[in-house]
Parts: C-alpha cells; sequence; structure tokens
C-alpha cells in the first residue's frame, strides 16, 4: 500500500498559484490521481497520471490545472493557476482508480476573492 504525504496548500488570492505534492515510496508504479471536494459538495476528479506519464484532466479544469511526476523523488505534483475562489476545496491524492483507504486528510486549498 502507498503512504502518501501531501505537502502544499493553504490560502491563497483569486488570480494566484499554487503547487501541491504528494510524495510516496511506491507512486512511481501507480497511475495516480488528484480528487478534490469543495465545500457542500461531493469529492470529484481532477487529473490523473499514468506510470508512464501521460495525463489526464477534467474537461472544465483543462488549462489552469497540470499534473507531473518525479520519478526520482517518487512524487505528484498539481500545479493550479489561475486559481478561483470555486477551486476552494479539499485536494487529494489517492492512486487511479481510487483507493477506498488511500484518502487520508486531504490538504486544504482556500482562494479568497
Amino acid at each position: 500500500q502507498v503512504q502518501l504525504v501531501k505537502s502544499g496548500g493553504g490560502l491563497v488570492q483569486a488570480g494566484g498559484s499554487m503547487r501541491l505534492s504528494c510524495a510516496g515510496s511506491g507512486i512511481n508504479n501507480r497511475a495516480m490521481a488528484w480528487y478534490r471536494q469543495a465545500p457542500g459538495k461531493q469529492r470529484e476528479f481532477v487529473a490523473r497520471i499514468s506510470i508512464t506519464g501521460v495525463t489526464s484532466y477534467q474537461n472544465s479544469l483543462r488549462g489552469r490545472f497540470t499534473v507531473a511526476r518525479d520519478y526520482a523523488e517518487n512524487t505528484v505534483y498539481l500545479q493550479i493557476n489561475s486559481l478561483k475562489p470555486e477551486d476552494t476545496a479539499v485536494y487529494y491524492c489517492n492512486t487511479f482508480p481510487p483507493n477506498t483507504n488511500g484518502w487520508g486528510q486531504g490538504t486544504q486549498v482556500t482562494v479568497s476573492s
């Protein structure tokens, strides 16, 4: 089982950027994804990256979100640009498809207007 350590997140003004990180010893051998859950909403898929680095995004987020891997660091990143208040959510990394036991606490991203 992959043990994930997430970092990044916090408070940022609208229009700003943020990078989230997710590290774990088993990440390089798994397709990984980022998900998010906004207040009062269901958790949703944001982006995923295959073992070989092929990426895919939720259509409505394409262009502002970039998912990437660093194989040397066993880390997956989510770069978010031009942040909007509606991006406020708890962001999670997990495998793709998600592991039921792999959600963890997530990392809070709050975008102020």
